[in-house]
């Protein structure tokens, strides 16, 4: 199994927990972009992680939130605003990569979410999250299925 370890596909799924890490922490208290890089820059998994896509999904998560919320909203039964801060961050990620990374599978984004979501979130969220991106990839990737 060691062998089909692929160094760039680990560095891009660290690059999205520290983007949903960031992305946790900027909801808790709103800072500009450059900061919350600034900020990361200094964890221990940074040296590890795609800092690029770490850099592009925080910035579009954070420059895009209003426009990725509306575009989630079909698929929530309730208010972005209204969301668990965790399942939040790592919906407006996978959101990011489903709308401007069609090179990334869909499986591949949902899968990542979820196993965020299972490790940070609520008990159930990466439940919640699943269906939600399942939803949204039928919608915004119909082509793909």
């Amino acid at each position: 199994m060691a062998g089909n370890f692929n160094p760039r596909t680990a560095a891009r799924a660290l690059a999205r927990r520290l983007a949903v890490q960031a992305l946790y922490r900027w909801q808790l208290n709103a800072s500009p972009p450059a900061e919350l890089l600034h900020e990361f820059s200094t964890d221990a998994d940074m040296p590890r992680a795609d800092t690029e896509y770490f850099s592009a999904l925080v910035h579009q998560a954070i420059d895009e939130h209003a426009r990725l919320d509306a575009s989630l909203a079909p698929f929530l039964a309730r208010a972005a605003a209204e969301l668990d801060p965790v399942e939040h961050a790592v919906l407006l990620v996978a959101s990011v990569e489903l709308q401007h990374r069609p090179e990334v599978p869909f499986r591949v984004v949902i899968d990542e979410a979820v196993g965020i979501a299972r490790r940070f979130g609520a008990t159930d969220g990466y439940k919640f999250v699943n269906g939600v991106l399942d939803r949204a990839a039928r919608a915004w990737r119909a082509d793909e299925r």
